[in-house]
C-alpha cells in the first residue's frame, strides 16, 4: 500500500467531542444549511493556520452564536446580549497578549448591540469581530432583525417590512466605514463554494490582523438561515447569493493594513486615591491599619442618607489603604422609596462588589432590619435605627445593638444627620478606622459648611450613645 496524504482534516482548535449532543458528539447543534456551521470551521482553520490557539479568546454573546464553547478549544466568555465587543474590549486590553474574537449574530450586534459594536471601532479597539447576518432573528423564532430585507415577512413584521413602518435595513460595514479608526473592514458572503473559499481568506486576514497588533478588524458574514426562514438548504444559499447579496454589496470597504503601524499598549495603573484627590501630593497610598475583609449592607427609606453613608465608609476607607467597593440599589422613588447600598472594605481586592451576607448590616427602619437580618453572618453585628429591636428579630450569634439616631439627630438639630449618628456608633463599636479619615470623607462630600459641622456633632454622639464603662471594642 502506498502513502497516505492527508489533504483534509477536522481543525485542531475544535474540541474532539461536542458535548452539545451528547447523543451524537461528531456533530454540532446547528440546523442542516446553518451558515454558522461553515463559519465557525473557517474560523478554527485559521487559528490553526495562525497558530494561536493557546492565545485566542473567542467571546460568545446571546443567539446561534451562543454554544461556540461547545465547538471551540480556546479561551471562552460568554456575554450578555449584545455586549461582545465591550467585554472583548476588556479581555483585550487585560490581555494584550490574546487573541480576541467577538462572534456575534445581526439580532445581536445590531439591535440590543449597536452601541457597543460603533464605539469599540470608534475606539480602535485590538480585536477582531465577526458578524454573522442572516437578516432574521434565529434562535428566538424568526422575529425581523435590523438587517431583514424590505418586503420580507417575520414573526413581527407579518405584512411584509416596509420603510414606513420599520425603516431601512441596516449597513453595518458602511455605517463603520464612517469611523476613522477601524483598519479593516469587509463584508463576505457564504452563497457558494467559490464566496466560502474567499471569506475563509478574509476571515483569517482579520485575525492575522490582531496577530500583528494592527487594531479593529470587522468581518460581515452574509449567512444562509434555512429553518427559520422557511427554505430549504439551497434554496437558503441563492437567497443569500441573490437577495441578501443585493443589498449588502460584498466588498472590501476598509484596508489599512498596509500602512497601519501596530498598536503600542500602554498600561495604564492609575493611583485612584490620586485621581480622587485624596493623596495630597504623595505617591503612594497608606498601608491599612488593620486586617479588613468587611461586608456591609447599608439599608433604609430613600431620603434617610443610605447611599450617603455608604459613600463615606467607601471614601474613608480608600483613605485609609484599604481595597473598597460602594454599589448602590434603590427602587424609582426619591423620596421614602426603599434604598440599599453595597460596601466592601478589604484588605485584599475585593472580589465582588455585591454584599450578599453582610458582616455588618446598617438598619435605618424595621423594614430593612427584618429583609436584610436573616442574610448577616453569623459573628455579625447590627446596628437598628429604634430604641430596641423587635423580639422577633433577635438571632443567636448576632449582635444587636438599638438606638433612635433619627431621635439623637433631631435634637442636634436635623434629623437628616440620622446616618451620621449611627456611623458614630458603629466606629465606637469596631474602631475599623480612623476617626480623621472618617471626618476627612465628610469635609469633601458634605458641601454645606452647616450640615458638615452638623455631620461632626452627630459623630460624637452617636459613639456617646453606645459607649460603654470599660471602653470594650467589637472587633470585627
Amino acid at each position: 500500500m502506498g502513502s497516505m496524504t492527508v489533504t483534509h482534516e477536522k481543525a485542531s482548535a475544535f474540541y474532539d467531542s461536542y458535548e452539545r449532543k451528547a447523543e451524537l458528539q461528531h456533530q454540532t447543534h446547528y440546523c442542516p444549511g446553518c451558515g454558522h456551521g461553515i463559519v465557525h470551521k473557517l474560523l478554527a482553520e485559521a487559528i490553526d493556520a495562525l497558530g494561536v490557539q493557546d492565545r485566542t479568546i473567542l467571546v460568545s454573546p446571546v443567539g446561534c452564536s451562543v454554544f461556540g464553547y461547545y465547538y471551540f478549544d480556546v479561551g471562552n466568555i460568554q456575554a450578555a446580549h449584545g455586549r461582545a465587543p465591550a467585554v472583548a474590549t476588556a479581555v483585550k486590553r487585560s490581555r494584550p497578549d490574546s487573541i480576541v474574537v467577538a462572534y456575534q449574530g445581526d439580532g445581536d450586534l445590531a439591535a440590543i448591540g449597536t452601541a457597543e459594536i460603533v464605539h469599540a471601532a470608534n475606539r480602535g479597539e485590538a480585536i477582531t469581530v465577526l458578524f454573522v447576518n442572516n437578516g432574521i432573528y434565529g434562535m428566538t423564532g424568526g422575529q425581523m432583525a435590523p438587517t431583514t430585507p424590505l418586503g420580507r415577512k417575520t414573526a413581527t413584521s407579518p405584512f411584509g417590512r416596509t420603510i414606513e413602518n420599520e425603516g431601512y435595513p441596516l449597513h453595518v460595514c458602511e455605517f463603520l466605514n464612517t469611523l476613522e479608526a477601524p483598519v479593516f473592514i469587509e463584508r463576505v458572503s457564504l452563497g457558494n463554494n467559490k464566496q466560502i473559499m474567499h471569506a475563509a481568506k478574509v476571515i483569517r486576514n482579520a485575525l492575522e490582523n490582531q496577530v500583528k497588533g494592527l487594531g479593529f478588524s470587522f468581518v460581515e458574514i452574509l449567512s444562509p438561515c434555512p429553518t427559520i426562514w422557511k427554505m430549504q438548504p439551497l434554496e437558503a444559499q441563492t437567497f443569500v447569493c441573490e437577495e441578501m447579496a443585493s443589498i449588502f454589496q460584498p466588498a472590501n470597504y476598509r484596508d489599512r493594513t498596509k500602512d497601519a503601524k501596530p498598536r503600542e499598549h500602554v498600561a495604564i495603573e492609575p493611583n485612584l486615591l490620586a485621581v480622587l484627590g485624596l493623596l495630597d501630593g504623595a505617591a503612594d497610598a497608606p498601608t491599612p491599619v488593620t486586617a479588613l475583609d468587611l461586608h456591609i449592607k447599608v439599608a433604609g427609606f430613600g431620603g434617610q442618607g443610605v447611599l450617603m453613608l455608604g459613600e463615606v465608609l467607601a471614601e474613608a476607607g480608600l483613605e485609609a489603604g484599604y481595597e473598597v467597593s460602594w454599589l448602590p440599589s434603590y427602587g424609582p422613588e426619591m423620596r421614602s422609596g426603599t434604598s440599599n447600598c453595597h460596601v466592601r472594605l478589604s484588605s485584599a481586592p475585593v472580589d465582588s462588589p455585591l454584599v450578599t451576607q453582610p458582616n455588618v448590616l446598617l438598619a435605618l427602619n424595621e423594614p430593612s432590619l427584618r429583609k436584610f437580618l436573616p442574610a448577616v453572618q453569623s459573628g455579625g453585628v447590627v446596628l437598628y435605627n429604634g430604641s430596641e429591636a423587635p423580639d422577633d428579630c433577635v438571632r443567636e450569634g448576632i449582635r444587636i445593638i438599638a438606638a433612635p439616631f433619627t431621635e439623637i439627630a433631631d435634637k442636634l438639630g436635623s434629623s437628616k444627620v440620622g446616618n451620621v449618628v449611627m456611623l458614630g456608633a458603629l466606629l465606637e463599636l469596631t474602631a475599623l478606622l480612623p476617626p480623621e479619615r472618617i471626618t476627612g470623607a465628610l469635609r469633601r462630600l458634605v458641601k454645606s459648611q452647616k450640615f458638615y459641622e452638623l455631620d461632626i456633632l452627630a459623630l460624637e454622639a452617636g459613639r456617646e450613645a453606645v459607649r460603654v464603662d470599660d471602653s470594650s471594642l467589637w472587633a470585627v
